[in-house]
């Protein structure tokens, strides 16, 4: 009889595990809802719909709902959010539909560079001239020098401001 109730006890589990799972990968996401998956304030479409009712063909569609993806989990550059969504150990696209997804979007590069900024601290001590070498290097972060700086400063690593 225990062999029996483990037996129920490991299928519903790996049951409840996959559906997991599944949400967390499904390509579909319900920008309706009050979830993680919605876009961030600063993260905002300029066409009519992530879904094809505008100009983006369904490749670069797929690209801004990537780009969204990602801007939800992490704070990015433009130069390397369009790195993440074009090279072959990223998702792939055409660095072209790549950048066309991006320029679609309007994203506060700035507070991507803070947020970028307050991952670091929360990780390792950096100084001011480190942290804003970091973020700007084509070995880091690639944020433009001016985000860089902006986004150490915001994030407390200059001193205050």
């Amino acid at each position: 009889m225990k062999r029996i109730f483990k037996y129920i006890s490991c299928i519903f589990f790996s049951i409840f595990c996959l559906g997991i799972i599944g949400q967390l990968i499904s390509p579909t996401k319900n920008f309706n809802n009050n979830s993680a998956a919605q876009p961030r304030p600063d993260v905002e479409e300029n066409n009519s719909s992530l879904f094809g009712q505008n100009n983006l063909t369904s490749v670069q569609n797929n690209a801004v709902r990537s780009a969204i993806n990602y801007l939800n989990m992490s704070g990015f550059s433009r130069a390397g959010l369009i790195h993440q969504l074009s090279s072959d150990a990223g998702d792939g696209y055409p660095v072209a539909d790549a950048t066309v997804a991006l320029d679609s979007l309007a994203v506060d590069w700035n507070e991507n560079a803070v947020r970028s900024a307050k991952q670091y601290l929360e990780v390792s001590g950096f100084s001011c001239k480190g942290l804003i070498h970091q973020l700007s290097s084509t070995a880091g972060d690639k944020y433009t020098l001016g985000q860089a700086t902006y986004g150490a400063h915001k994030a407390g690593a200059c001193g205050p401001t």
